[in-house]
């Protein structure tokens, strides 16, 4: 492929990735006016975003067998359209069930089928710029999240209903996705081995690339924690501060998410050029990067728990996007490190699996039960499990570094 394709195809999949987060945090921005109106508890939420969690955890590890064997243009485009069409229809959703069909079941599982095959796209198209693209892509996820909150506010106030705002970010995401089935090349994966021309990598081989590899399991410990506590915050820090700070909903989606994504967005782009310097001459930096940023964005997330205005919150909410930028600038890129190229799109799969299934039941169902408990003082309990998360994730990924071959 030509060198500006490459370029294209990280730009098409940044789009996509732009929808794929801009769609996830419209819950958590909306929570207030649809719980209200669909007369939802706390805990209901929780269920919700858990539900949510669980079916990426359970889907992914299958999308990523799929990207392994089919062309990921059509696995891409394909998933980017059903995630759309099931966002248009949260738009007409009337009861608890028919919020968990088509936000957690529908909506989820369509998501689940992106990361795996873009990943593997990227990290294909981009063997030696990896870090970089890795990084834009992940800045527009923050993209995503930051002006999400900006236009689901001037969609709220333009359409004047929650539902509305679902239908016009859904009918977006499906007419990107129309783009894509003209513009996007086939992408078939790669063999095993250029012995073995036509075989294809098999569920087993899949399996025992990555969770019988224990480098690729304590890289992956800092991506759990991670996922845990940026969903916690996607999830409930807008309902948190509408409840303690008494600001609008539109203006919680605003601030909430912006200054956090801000710092997080120059992080990661400034952090991907760093590290494909330095990991050509430290083989391990990747890991060290990532569990100093670990350490360092664990006091940043307690700091939110104790935030005397909302003013201060903000400026907690902006450290802990800093140090998150940081850690994720090699997310997926510190594992590809330690498995065959032929196992990336499973990978992805697992990785995903362990940090759903485990973030998604402290951010959903367990913040939830707090919240209907202890009110907004059980998002500040939370919050401290958060912090801990970090600290725990940071010690495994250090020792992953110091105990991986190869000179530091």
């Amino acid at each position: 492929m030509s060198g500006a394709y490459r370029w294209a195809l990280l730009a098409l999949l940044g789009c996509a990735y732009y929808f794929h987060q801009a769609d996830r945090a419209l819950f958590g921005l909306l929570t207030e006016p649809i719980q209200n109106e669909l007369g939802l508890t706390a805990s209901q939420i929780g269920w919700i975003n858990t539900a949510l969690s669980w079916t990426i955890a359970v889907v992914t590890p299958i999308a990523g067998f799929v990207g392994n064997r089919l062309d990921r243009k059509w696995v891409i485009t394909l998933s980017l359209f059903f995630w759309s069409l099931a966002t248009v229809g949260m738009g007409f959703a009337s009861s608890f069930l028919a919020v968990i069909l088509l936000r957690s079941l529908a909506t989820g599982g369509g998501e689940s089928f992106y990361g795996p095959s873009s990943m593997a796209m990227l990290a294909r198209h981009h063997e030696k710029t990896r870090s970089v693209a890795f990084s834009i892509h992940q800045a527009a996820l923050y993209l995503g999240l930051m002006t999400c909150g900006l236009l689901a506010a001037w969609a709220l106030g333009a359409f004047g209903s929650w539902r509305n705002v679902f239908i016009f970010f859904g009918a977006c995401g499906m007419a990107l996705a129309a783009v894509f089935v003209f513009v996007l090349k086939p992408d078939r994966p790669e063999r095993k081995c250029a012995e073995a021309e036509g075989e294809k990598p098999s569920f087993k081989d899949s399996l025992k690339a990555y969770f019988l590899n224990r480098h690729a399991l304590l890289a992956s410990s800092g991506f759990v924690a991670i996922v845990f506590v940026n969903n916690s915050y996607l999830f409930w820090a807008p309902k948190y501060v509408v409840q303690k700070y008494s600001v609008g909903v539109a203006e919680a989606g605003k601030s909430v998410f912006l200054y956090h994504h801000l710092l997080a967005f120059a992080a990661i782009l400034l952090g991907g050029v760093a590290t494909d310097r330095f990991v050509r001459r430290m083989p391990r930096f990747r890991l060290f990067f990532q569990s100093a940023a670990l350490v360092c964005g664990a006091p940043a997330i307690a700091a939110l728990a104790f935030a005397p205005s909302y003013e201060a919150f903000l400026v907690a909410s902006a450290a802990y996007g800093l140090f998150r930028g940081a850690f994720e600038v090699n997310t997926h890129a510190s594992v590809f490190d330690v498995v065959p190229a032929a196992f990336r799109s499973s990978t992805v799969g697992y990785m995903l699996l362990m940090a759903f299934f485990v973030g998604g039941l402290f951010s959903g169902w367990a913040m939830g039960s707090l919240f209907d408990r202890f009110g907004m003082h059980g998002f500040e309990i939370g919050v401290l499990f958060m912090a801990a998360s970090y600290l725990v994730a940071a010690a495994l990924t250090l020792f992953s570094a110091l105990t991986r071959k190869g000179a530091i």
